[in-house]
């Protein structure tokens, strides 16, 4: 039985028409002509009769007719379809929970991470912003969660445990380790093994006291030297999967830390075949050493400093051979310039100089530019100069007199689109320099996790719920990292703001009226259709019942 319009005349007529079979045929039959369509609507009639017939389906499509008072209310919900399939697929949830067994909290634990990790992806900030953000996204299990429950999750978090077999000196092992390792073991066939993995670190300066012990004055990456700060080092594996992260004191040094995480993360994830990739920060001789230790056994690729190290700067760069082309794997000429690389031994180390030929030209031009405007300053007030490094690294300063320093610039003109790294392994020279411009990528991840870790001001007062709320930013990282590895995989190259307003604007609307509820879908837009099937979730139907 359905309703259809009947054309006779100039008007149109709404009738009520039933199917039945006669034989082999389908015989429509008019049961009843309801009026004429332009009265109908003109009186509401057609709402009235919808209405009415309502009464008596359990599945009926809610009609509004304005007079009885509607309810309604939208939440987001294109964040937390995706991520939690991601949460789930990669053991979190299932690892939290298992972890928590022999705990009795009196709230979800895993839902309060949850919904404190999908809130620093989208929003970042604070644990009590998050408790107010919730309001407008529609995330399975957190209504009952609360502020307190917040703290408490960061707390469990970052907890010491009472085994320390695996601990440093600056960094005490706590549960998120445990969930760290767990989700390794979960996830290994994602990894291409850890033969070879990135470290960096990044540093995130609180307004407040940081803590009991965790947060310390020391060299500050954000030009805060004035604030307390702690340092984050994160391990990534050479696909750019985030594997652990580590927290110390903020005095602590690059280069002190470097040794005791290999030995660490060697243990923890029981790797026998270790090869570290570094920045140039990380080095100092006693670290080199310590490497080369044939009781450690580890391999090391590392940014050597050009301008400090005397064997480089006077010999290293000066020596003379035939660079190499190297092109990163499936790219060729058309898509990228070259890089070119060579490799000098030294008195005991083996050197591969490498040379960028876009950046030597852009180093030759600002170079030039900077010269161009020496001149220029050099003739109206040369005292503004002396406080200006950049110009200062040029200039020859005499008791009354101030010139351009040729052999400064010439001696600058060495270093052009140059670094030079040093290494033990047994890799080729292009294979080295491909490895460690992979750390470029990575350093992309760190700019990535300083973005997600600024979630300042930080309320916390306790170091173990402060390791909490660095370590939710952590999952966040991981989660937003194994989106990208899945679009990669679909052929899909979306920009992350773009993402995150796609997935936002996906909402549900709920109506209601007379106990009667329905569920309205907001069309997809953008690039979250894409998403949603690189990440094998369904779209939720256009309309629904609740």
């Amino acid at each position: 039985m359905f309703a259809r319009i009947k054309k006779s005349g100039k008007y149109q007529y709404l009738q009520i028409v039933e199917n039945r079979r006669d034989g082999q045929k389908i015989i429509q039959r008019v049961i009843a002509t309801i009026g004429r369509m332009d009265k109908l609507q003109a009186k509401g009639r057609i709402e009235t009769l919808v209405r009415s017939l309502g009464r008596y389906s359990e599945n009926v499509l809610l009609i509004l007719s304005g007079q009885s008072d509607v309810t309604s209310y939208s939440r987001k919900t294109g964040p937390s379809l995706i991520f939690e399939r991601l949460w789930e697929e990669l053991g979190i949830k299932k690892t939290i929970k298992d972890i928590l067994v022999s705990r009795r909290f009196d709230f979800d634990v895993e839902r309060a991470v949850f919904l404190t990790v999908l809130h620093r992806l989208f929003v970042s900030g604070s644990d009590r912003a998050c408790e107010r953000w919730r309001r407008d996204y529609e995330i399975e299990g957190v209504d009952a969660v609360s502020l307190h429950h917040l703290y408490r999750s960061m707390a469990f978090l970052g907890e010491e445990l009472k085994e320390q077999e695996d601990a440093t000196p600056f960094s005490p092992r706590c549960t998120k380790d445990l969930i760290e390792e767990e989700m390794f073991v979960r996830n290994r066939d994602l990894f291409t093994g850890l033969d070879l993995v990135f470290f960096d670190t990044t540093s995130i300066y609180f307004e407040g006291q940081g803590g009991e012990s965790i947060g310390k004055r020391g060299h500050s990456k954000d030009h805060r030297p004035d604030l307390r700060q702690m340092v984050v080092g994160a391990v990534i594996d050479d696909r750019g999967c985030p594997i652990c992260c580590e927290m110390w004191p903020g005095s602590t040094a690059d280069v002190r830390t470097l040794i005791p995480v290999i030995d660490r993360v060697r243990k923890r994830f029981r790797i026998s075949r270790f090869c570290i990739v570094a920045d140039r920060g990380m080095i100092s001789a006693e670290t080199v050493k310590e490497l080369e230790n044939p009781d450690r056994g580890l391999s090391y690729i590392l940014g050597a400093r050009m301008r400090k190290v005397k064997e480089i700067k006077r010999d290293v760069l000066s020596r003379g051979g035939r660079f190499k082309e190297v092109y990163p794997e499936g790219k060729t000429t058309k898509d990228s310039a070259p890089l070119k690389v060579k490799e000098v031994w030294g008195l005991e180390n083996r050197y591969i100089v490498c040379i960028n030929s876009k950046q030597a030209r852009k180093d030759a031009a600002d170079r030039e530019a900077i010269v161009a405007s020496l001149k220029d300053q050099i003739h109206k007030d040369p005292k503004k100069l002396i406080g200006n490094k950049g110009y200062r690294k040029y200039l020859k300063f005499n008791r009354d007199t101030v010139t351009i320093a040729q052999e400064k610039i010439e001696e600058a003109s060495r270093f052009d689109g140059k670094w030079v790294l040093q290494t033990n392994t047994d890799l080729k020279a292009e294979q080295v320099a491909l490895k460690y411009k992979e750390l470029w990528q990575v350093e992309q991840l760190f700019r990535d996790i300083k973005s997600i870790l600024a979630t300042r001001p930080v309320f916390h007062q306790r170091d173990e719920t402060i390791r909490g709320h660095v370590f939710c930013s952590f999952l966040a990282l991981v989660l937003r990292k194994e989106l990208n590895r899945r679009l990669e995989a679909a052929g899909l190259n979306f920009e992350w703001a773009d993402i995150k307003q796609d997935l936002k604007a996906l909402q549900e609307t709920v109506i209601e009226e007379n106990a009667k509820r329905l569920v309205i879908r907001s069309q997809c837009e953008g690039t979250c259709g894409k998403v949603f099937q690189a990440v094998g979730v369904a779209l939720p139907p256009t309309i629904r019942e609740p």
